[in-house]
C-alpha cells in the first residue's frame, strides 16, 4: 500500500506544470473530457508498464545501495526540473486519428523519457513492487491530468502556477535529500560536504527559476 501510495503522490505532484498536463488543457479544449482521460490512462497504462519492468531488471542486477542512491538524486533532479517547467511543441498537437487515439498517441510520446516515467523507474527500484507502482502512477497521472483540464477550465485565473510548480519541485527535493542522507555513508556528511551541497542546491534552484522565467517571457 505505502508503494502505491507514494507513486501516486509523487506523479501527482510531478506532473503539475509538465507537457503532459499542457497537452490534456489543450486536449480538453478541443475533445470530450470523458475521452482525453480515457486515451491519458490507456497511454499510461502501457508507458509505465514498460518503465516498471526496467525498474525490476535494474533491482535484480545492480547493489541496492547504488540504485537508491541514484534514485534520490533522480528525485532532485525531477524537483528542479519541475522548477523549469515544460512548453508544449507544434508536433505535440499535429495528429489524424479519432480523438482517442489522437490523445493516447501524443500522451505516450510525450511520456517517453519523460520525468514521471522515469520516477517510475525509481520507484519501482526503491519500493520493489512492480504492479503496485505501475497502478499507482497511472493513476496519478489520470488525477493529475484531471486537476490539469479542471484548473485549466475553471480555476487557471485563482491559482499562480508558478506557487503549484514550486510546492511540487520542494516535495520532490527533499525526498531526494533524505534518500541520500539515508543511503549514503554517514561519515561523508562533513560541513564541507553539506555546505557544497547547499550551495551547489540553490545555485541550481536559482538556475531553473531563471530558466523558467525567460520560457514565460518567450511563451
Amino acid at each position: 500500500m505505502k508503494a502505491f501510495a507514494a507513486s501516486l503522490l509523487f506523479v501527482v505532484l510531478a506532473e503539475m506544470g509538465d507537457k503532459t498536463q499542457l497537452l490534456a488543457m489543450a486536449f480538453a479544449a478541443k475533445y470530450r473530457w470523458q475521452t482525453v482521460l480515457w486515451a491519458v490512462f490507456a497511454a499510461t497504462a502501457v508507458n509505465h508498464l514498460m518503465a516498471a519492468a526496467a525498474g525490476n531488471y535494474l533491482a535484480s542486477v545492480v547493489p541496492m545501495v547504488y540504485i537508491k542512491t541514484a534514485a534520490a538524486v533522480s528525485f532532485i533532479i525531477f524537483g528542479l526540473w519541475t522548477i523549469r517547467g515544460d512548453t508544449l511543441g507544434d508536433e505535440d498537437k499535429r495528429f489524424n486519428f479519432s480523438p482517442f487515439w489522437t490523445v493516447a498517441v501524443a500522451f505516450f510520446i510525450a511520456e517517453m523519457g519523460d520525468k514521471t516515467q522515469l520516477a517510475t523507474v525509481s520507484l519501482v527500484v526503491e519500493y520493489n513492487s512492480v504492479v503496485r507502482v505501475w497502478m499507482g502512477t497511472t493513476i496519478g497521472m489520470v488525477i493529475s491530468n484531471a486537476i490539469g483540464i479542471i484548473a485549466g477550465n475553471v480555476m487557471g485565473k485563482h491559482i499562480p502556477e508558478r506557487a503549484i510548480k514550486w510546492f511540487s519541485a520542494v516535495v520532490f527535493i527533499a525526498f531526494g535529500v533524505y534518500g541520500l542522507y539515508d543511503n549514503l555513508p554517514k561519515d561523508i556528511w562533513s560541513p564541507f560536504v553539506i555546505t557544497g551541497g547547499i550551495l551547489l542546491l540553490f545555485s541550481s534552484l536559482y538556475m531553473m527559476a531563471r530558466v523558467s522565467e525567460k520560457r514565460e517571457m518567450k511563451g
